[in-house]
């Protein structure tokens, strides 16, 4: 799969998979009109939707926007519920509510780490609207974020957020499966919101706000202990002038650590551990991947750290050399300023 990707970020596509390419583009341009065109039931929530998606495959940061979001609405005064496919999941029925205890077999990983981070109503099923209607049975929400439903045509939205991978952007241009793209980039002149998770050289024919995801803590697997980023790198640097390793150093992980990453841009991870002061040994797994003690063990006595995502699938083997990386997402002020005045426009 690493390899397919790495062809799909590239310059050149998979030339003999063209032609799928062509079909995947017929087929998904009709099902959007049979949608759009009322042809095909479409569900209305009683509540404003608001779809935060991508049109690549693969990680652009959507999760943590999510956990934003979620966190701006609530401290506007909203009660926002959040629903999502669940990937990965294996719920005993669907619709799922997925709690802050759930089994992560149960919840898939993106879940589970929203409901931990909000603490909001979530609610997974492969049919969103399925999932859109327990909300609305179940919960006192007057505002609903779809996690990943850009393409999911069959709920109605109010409001579209797209993200972008501000490094990779749109790849090689071809749409799966010769290469990264769900739609073409002119549907991004549809959406309300163009999100870039960090710098890009990307043009848009409306503004775009950048998004940035900076390393907050980093967090014990074992004891759930916290230590604030900018502690963690002012030991290291303490240290790496002294030329020796110092106690705290040896609490919170010392220079040279594996890195694990099963996401969809594992790179900007590894990125991040780097700019941070370590000196990492990376490990790279699928997106979504089923951990086992195996997968994290080294022959070596350096610490591990991993993603908040791959977190969740390790926390019932951890050991005390097992750590993750939490982030925040960090946008202009004007984007969230912009999108409350727009859903004061809809009548909750």
């Amino acid at each position: 799969m690493k390899k397919i990707v790495d062809t799909w970020y590239g310059e050149t596509a998979i030339s003999w998979l063209k032609p799928a390419s062509a079909l995947f583009s017929v087929i998904s341009k009709t099902r959007r009109f049979l949608y759009l065109s009322g042809k095909k039931k479409v569900y209305r929530a009683s509540v404003p939707l608001i779809v935060v998606g991508n049109i690549t495959v693969g990680g652009t940061g959507k999760t943590p926007l999510i956990v934003y979001l979620a966190r701006q609405l609530l401290h506007a005064g909203y009660r926002p519920g959040i629903v999502s496919r669940g990937y990965g999941s294996n719920a005993p029925a669907y619709p799922f509510n997925v709690k802050i205890d759930s089994p992560v077999k149960h919840s898939g990983d993106e879940a589970l780490l929203i409901a931990r981070n909000t603490e909001c109503p979530v609610v997974i099923d492969a049919n969103r609207a399925e999932a859109v209607k327990s909300l609305e049975q179940h919960h006192d929400c007057n505002v609903i974020l779809s996690d990943d439903g850009m393409q999911h045509y069959a709920i109605a939205r109010d409001i579209e957020i797209v993200v972008v991978d501000g490094r990779r952007g749109f790849g090689n241009g071809e749409l799966l499966p010769a290469g990264p793209l769900r739609e073409k980039p002119e549907r991004l002149d549809d959406v309300d919101y163009i999100i870039c998770n960090g710098e890009s050289k990307l043009s848009f024919n409306k503004p775009d706000f950048v998004m940035t995801l900076k390393p907050r803590h980093l967090c014990h697997l074992l004891s759930g202990e916290i230590f604030p980023m900018q502690h963690v790198i002012e030991e290291i640097v303490k240290s790496r002038e002294k030329n020796q390793d110092i106690d705290k150093t040896e609490e919170i992980g010392k220079h040279k650590v594996h890195a694990i990453a099963g996401i969809g841009n594992p790179e900007r991870f590894f990125s991040s551990l780097c700019d941070c002061g370590f000196d990492i040994i990376s490990h790279v797994f699928d997106d979504h991947h089923t951990y086992t003690l195996q997968d994290i063990t080294f022959d070596d006595e350096h610490e591990v750290i991993m993603t908040e995502k791959d977190a969740v699938k390790c926390m019932d083997f951890a050991r005390k050399t097992d750590w993750y990386l939490r982030v925040n997402a960090v946008i202009d002020e004007k984007f969230i300023e912009s999108l409350l005045a727009q859903l004061k426009t809809f009548s909750i």
